[in-house]
C-alpha cells in the first residue's frame, strides 16, 4: 500500500512545490488594482514632468 518514495523523487517534488510557490508569490506581487485609460496622472507626476521638460 504504502510504497516509500526514492530520496531524489521527494527532492523533485519539493523542488517542483517551491518553483510553483515563488511563481505565486511573483504574480501575487504583480497583481494590483488596473488603472482606467483615461484616469489623469496624480498632481506629484505632473509637476516632475512639467519641471524636467
Amino acid at each position: 500500500m504504502n510504497e516509500r518514495t526514492s530520496p531524489t523523487e521527494r527532492y523533485a517534488r519539493g523542488f517542483a512545490a517551491a518553483l510553483i510557490a515563488v511563481a505565486t508569490l511573483v504574480l501575487a506581487a504583480n497583481a494590483g488594482p488596473a488603472r482606467a485609460a483615461n484616469e489623469p496622472k496624480p498632481a506629484a507626476q505632473v509637476q516632475q514632468a512639467s519641471q524636467h521638460g
